[in-house]
């Protein structure tokens, strides 16, 4: 299945200039959903042994959580400054069109745990930087990063460095 001709493109959105790209239109085809998913899981397996899924807020919850259920490990959730009812490790950083805070469980990732992130979406790389910057300062080890999309264009992969990132769709 071509996965690209799935998603929907919304021009303009949040604000002039950006192209936003749709993943609910993925979502909401049983079909297209399971194949996601399922190349995704193929993804992740090729980074090797590992302990725990990581997902940004929301759309990282929203194939993290299955992939580390058909996986069989843990999923952390990374949420926006508030959300998190236990202490917390915060990061700021830069999105597309703005500034954002992001936080952890400060017991959410065991130093030395290997982890793989997992998000929707690589546009600037600021997202996943932070990310990144808040499992280290735990004392994890991030062995891969898997996205269903990716924005070449923006050239997040040089922000994130010598890091193991894959994708699925690229515009």
């Amino acid at each position: 299945m071509e996965l690209k001709t799935k998603l929907r493109q919304v021009m303009n959105f949040p604000k002039e200039g950006i192209n936003f790209i749709d993943i609910t239109t993925v979502l909401q085809d049983a079909q297209a959903l399971k194949e996601c998913i399922d190349v995704m899981k193929e993804k992740i397996m090729g980074f090797g042994d590992f302990d725990v899924i990581v997902g940004p807020e929301s759309r990282g919850f929203i194939f993290g959580t299955p992939l580390a259920y058909a996986i069989g490990k843990g999923f952390v959730p990374i949420r926006k400054k508030g959300k998190l009812p236990y202490e917390t490790l915060s990061v700021e950083y830069q999105l597309e069109y703005g500034t954002d805070v992001l936080e952890i469980h400060t017991d959410a990732i065991n130093k030395g745990q290997k982890v793989v992130i997992v998000d929707d979406l690589l546009a600037t790389g600021g997202t996943t930087e932070c990310n990144i910057k808040l499992i280290e300062q735990l004392g994890g080890e991030v062995v891969g990063i898997v996205y269903f999309v990716e924005l070449e264009f923006l050239n997040g992969r040089k922000k994130l460095g010598n890091y193991n990132v894959k994708s699925i769709v690229q515009f």
